[in-house]
């Protein structure tokens, strides 16, 4: 008893030892990782036009050491770091793409390309991942397995992670579990997730009428379809970190809801007219009756034209990870999460579907993404790299 009790004491001391040594370098290459993430927000690049973020990339992950995939699927590329022998296989994922805006962005060091800005934070990504690369490509010789940094273009589009998959990926690599973040307008340094959906459900409805006034059924089909609870306005996307409305609190006003943007696209198509708008469900199990519901109120042909898939984090590993997270770096590190984001959503989605895998809500910022005045708190860099370093390894150690 006496010998299990020790060898238990040992390996905590040395869990301990090895994230205190990860918070230690993290603080190290602090300053490097927030010159890269500044070069990167200056120099953004469209889907599918990643080429110098993907050669800058690369050339990272080479000096690093790792190995490095690049004929995936566009400007695509997975860095490969293999511990001292084989074991679990871990995968990391961060975007490279842009956005095509031209939003007020008041830092010196803004976009130099004219239309172009990274409003969504994958410049902050990118770096977050590089720098988890960096700490993690120490400590290869204390680690089993193998650790995958896919470094992932098109996302803006909702192509990427598709296109990767159906390009062969998975005959590449093989993980046994994905992790990837998103910074947002949550207190900085709060990491949130919850098992199951992040997001609601979006999809892109049609329908199309051989007669009728537009306004007045739009309106019908908004009141109708229309479902929140009391006193709440989920469409109110800037109230996502309020405490008294927002996903931290347990009775936000972001969950349980029904919307359709009210703003439909409305034309004529050979005698017809046809309207279509987004919509957004948290119930997955409301999905199949929206269609008959429509046609039962206005008749006419309904069909969905876009239906993207939504973050569905694993419930076994998004416990863990919050575990694993709350027990290194306490339990303030961690927010809850009760509700559905609208409006947003993310195709690291579609890699989901093929490995079990958490998709995080990583604060540093007051103002949503794709929002003119987008600014991110660095300091969310720190947080990310030592945090998320920190459960690779408690991973790989399972």
């Amino acid at each position: 008893m006496k010998v299990w009790i020790l060898l238990i004491a040992l390996v905590s001391w040395r869990q301990t030892g090895m994230h205190n040594l990860i918070r230690s370098e993290t603080d190290s290459i602090y300053d490097k990782l927030v010159r890269i993430r500044r070069d990167l927000h200056a120099n953004p690049e469209l889907a599918g036009n990643e080429i110098h973020t993907a050669k800058f990339i690369k050339q990272y992950l080479i000096n690093l050491g790792l190995e490095v995939e690049t004929n995936i699927y566009g400007h695509s590329l997975v860095g490969i770091l293999k511990g001292s022998k084989p074991g679990k296989q871990i995968a990391w994922r961060a975007e490279m793409d842009a956005l095509p805006n031209n939003f007020r962005d008041d830092v010196p060091f803004k976009s130099i390309i004219k239309g172009v800005q990274q409003g969504c934070g994958h410049d902050v990504h990118m770096a977050i991942a590089l720098g988890i690369a960096e700490i993690l490509s120490k400590h290869r010789a204390s680690f089993a397995g193998t650790i995958y940094f896919i470094f992932q273009s098109e996302e803006e589009t909702f192509q990427g992670a598709k296109g990767m998959i159906d390009h062969g990926l998975f005959s590449k690599i093989h993980p046994d579990e994905m992790y990837a973040l998103h910074v947002t307008a949550l207190p900085v340094g709060k990491i949130m997730v919850k098992p199951n959906e992040m997001f609601a459900y979006q999809k892109r409805v049609r329908i199309q009428l051989q007669k009728g006034d537009a306004k007045e059924v739009e309106t019908k089909i908004y009141n109708s379809l229309s479902r929140s609870q009391a006193n709440s306005q989920p469409w109110e996307i800037q109230q996502v970190s309020d405490p008294s409305k927002g996903l931290m609190n347990p009775n936000t006003q972001f969950k349980d809801y029904l919307f359709m943007d009210p703003h439909f696209n409305t034309y004529s198509q050979h005698d017809s007219l046809v309207l279509e708008t987004y919509l957004y469900e948290t119930n997955q199990t409301n999905l199949p009756g929206i269609i008959p519901r429509i046609k039962q109120l206005v008749g006419g042909d309904v069909s969905f034209i876009q239906e993207n898939p939504t973050v569905m984090n694993d419930n076994k590993l998004t416990n863990s990870a919050v575990n694993t997270l709350q027990r290194i770096y306490g339990k303030d590190v961690t927010a809850p999460d009760y509700g559905q984001v609208p409006y947003f959503n993310d195709d690291f989605a579609y890699f989901q579907q093929k490995v079990p895998g958490v998709y995080f809500f990583l604060g540093g910022t007051n103002v949503l993404n794709h929002a003119p005045g987008f600014k991110v708190d660095e300091e969310s860099i720190r947080v990310g790299v030592r945090s998320f370093s920190s459960l690779i390894i408690e991973r790989l150690a399972l």
